[in-house]
């Protein structure tokens, strides 16, 4: 099974997309993951996008539905949520003064504690409607997708 997910194309897309669906790792790994194993670079960044930006709007319509019911069903999962709750509130002041650009900004910049599912979080929070958030937070992601892709060719330095 492994093995398929690394030598045979649609193989190496499939990895690419559901790496890009994982939260922290998202496109800022599954972008050069697909890369790396020889995927051309249109097909990377299309899977690794879609892949990111697949949650987005369940996370924007559901997550605070969900959380209420993990409180209520699990409550070991109180503190965890709460500390995701605490650092949506955080994001969101600059998404509250800016609104969507902040939101692009807070999504398109490729640091730890950004990208797709935190500004989904962080819209849902706001109560922002996902007809509102998703262009913005597509838009943050293509702004992400090209910094990491001059990250990955190395058209960036960071040492």
């Amino acid at each position: 099974m492994i093995e398929w997910l690394t030598e045979d194309t649609l193989g190496r897309l499939f990895a690419t997309f559901f790496i890009s669906m994982f939260p922290v790792v998202e496109l800022r790994g599954g972008l050069p993951y697909g890369i790396a194993h020889g995927l051309s670079y249109p097909l990377a960044l299309a899977a690794a996008i879609a892949g990111n930006f697949v949650p987005v709007p369940f996370i924007i319509t559901y997550i605070k539905r969900v959380f209420a019911w993990l409180r209520k069903r699990v409550p070991k999962f109180d503190g965890v949520i709460t500390k995701l709750e605490e650092k949506a509130h955080l994001k969101g002041k600059m998404v509250q003064k800016y609104s969507t650009i902040g939101l692009t900004i807070l999504v398109g910049i490729p640091l730890p504690g950004t990208g797709a599912w935190t500004g989904a979080l962080v819209a849902a929070f706001l109560g922002m409607r996902v007809r509102r958030a998703t262009p913005a937070i597509l838009l943050g992601l293509l702004m992400a997708a090209a910094i990491i892709t001059a990250m990955t060719f190395g058209v960036i330095h960071l040492v």
